[in-house]
């Protein structure tokens, strides 16, 4: 009993931590600390046998594990989409979207935006920033309020792109190292997954919007609010080349080199999108260290909570969680996906959550039979739902830091399009996937 105070008492510490606008590298450790006292486990490695579990042990294992797994590929998708960024390639490829689509579709056009660079490689925080001055230009424009830009922009980055088959996001690739599975694992049911949440989704958040406007709500400028930068920026053609060469090589790699495939493909794409747009860039340079420190704090916060999840996993209340969730009756998708789901709520992060519970779940299901590539998919898109809690990295960041809004004002839609959304994506896909389909 007081094993399970402490992980959910630690989760919830987590979430209010997080919420009080607390660094994640202190909240993961506070709040593993707060876990392991409650469940008796030792604090430090001098007082337990070795390899047996204990606080500091646990915690740095995982926190060090998923940095040697996938630091690499966080570093050279940061680089990416920074290079993308200072050569205004992902601007060109954004304003040529939003001129073809026109005011009418701004909503669109600034959801369509985010969904290319995002498919792309880009990294999810990268696009968030690209894509804002112009989505803050149309809604202004359009006369629309501001408190919906978080969930524009989330939409179209974090549901059915992140988590749809081809994805070089890594959403994607970390279910390949536990089921032996490939990028586009599942991908007749993805389709059919990604474009009902795409449509679905969109119908939702232009309904939130026109019934805003209808009670009388409309944009309101700010002093603080940055103006699009005029300068010369490249053909979009050469703004979308290397998103394709990254598409292109990982797909390419994949058979013989498995998630190591990622990093060749990031690597390409920051060669092609340098040498087709060198003469854009402002500093290239100082791009790459700008993508290298937030490679660092992106893992870091990451590793942050799959160490929390370390040392929750740890202890017998976890275990006995996972036991309730893995023998729920019926498809062993459905427990599948509420565990991935569920943890990745718990860490506020889908690859933390991933990192976490497959480990746990792959060997487990894989021994009773169950299909690989429908694991790959369930787990992927159930990653990518109660991941986007409150306390959520890119939600925080997304809402607070890039968009100046408050979560009691911009949060509701956000968890409208990023929970519910691919909560029902995924009960679609476990159903198509117990017919038989994309089996």
């Amino acid at each position: 009993m007081l094993s399970m105070i402490g992980l959910i008492g630690g989760l919830a510490l987590l979430i209010y931590l997080t919420m009080r606008g607390m660094n994640l590298l202190i909240v993961g450790p506070i709040s593993a600390l707060f876990v392991a006292v409650f469940s008796g486990m030792p604090l430090f490695p001098q007082l337990v046998e070795e390899g047996a579990a204990n606080f500091v042990g646990n915690y740095m294992s995982g926190f060090s594990g998923f940095v040697t797994a996938w630091y690499m590929m966080f570093l050279l998708g940061a680089i990416f989409g920074k290079v993308m960024e200072d050569s205004g390639a992902a601007d060109s490829v954004s304003e040529f979207i939003v001129e073809k689509l026109g005011m009418k579709y701004a909503v669109l056009a600034i959801v369509a935006a985010c969904a290319v660079l995002t498919y792309g490689g880009v990294s999810l925080f990268v696009v968030a920033f690209s894509v804002y001055p112009m989505a803050l230009s149309l809604f202004r424009q359009a006369n629309l309020p501001r408190r919906f830009i978080p969930a524009a922009l989330a939409f179209g980055s974090v549901t059915f792109t992140m988590t749809s088959a081809g994805s070089p996001e890594i959403q994607n690739w970390i279910p390949i190292q536990f089921l032996n599975t490939s990028p586009i694992a599942g991908w007749e049911v993805s389709a059919i997954v990604a474009i009902f949440m795409m449509i679905f989704g969109y119908w939702w958040l232009k309904r939130m919007i026109t019934k805003a406007v209808a009670k009388g709500e409309k944009f309101e400028a700010r002093k603080t609010d940055p103006m699009l930068e005029k300068r010369e920026l490249p053909h979009p053609l050469m703004g979308l080349i290397p998103l394709v060469v990254v598409l292109v090589i990982s797909f390419v790699f994949h058979d013989s080199l498995k998630q190591s495939a990622l990093i060749i493909a990031l690597l390409g794409g920051v060669v092609s999108a340098y040498l087709l747009n060198r003469k854009y860039f402002k500093n290239f340079w100082e791009a790459i260290s700008e993508g290298t420190m937030g490679a660092l704090i992106a893992i870091g916060n990451t590793a942050a909570v799959v160490g929390f999840g370390g040392v929750a996993k740890a202890v017998p209340a976890f275990q006995t969680a996972v036991d309730a969730m893995t023998n729920i009756p019926g498809s062993p998708l459905i427990g599948a996906a509420i565990a991935v789901s569920v943890i990745a709520g718990m860490t506020g992060s889908a690859s933390g959550g991933q990192a976490i519970a497959l480990p746990l779940l792959a060997p487990h299901y894989m021994d009773m039979g169950v299909n690989p590539e429908a694991l790959h998919r369930v787990a992927a898109i159930s990653s990518g739902a109660l991941d986007s809690l409150p306390h959520n990295g890119y939600v925080v960041t997304t809402v607070r830091a890039i968009c100046g809004e408050s979560h009691q004002d911009a949060y509701n839609p956000v968890a409208a399009v990023t929970v519910i959304v691919p909560l029902i994506g995924v009960a679609i896909a476990i159903v198509l996937f117990s017919l038989g389909l994309g089996i």
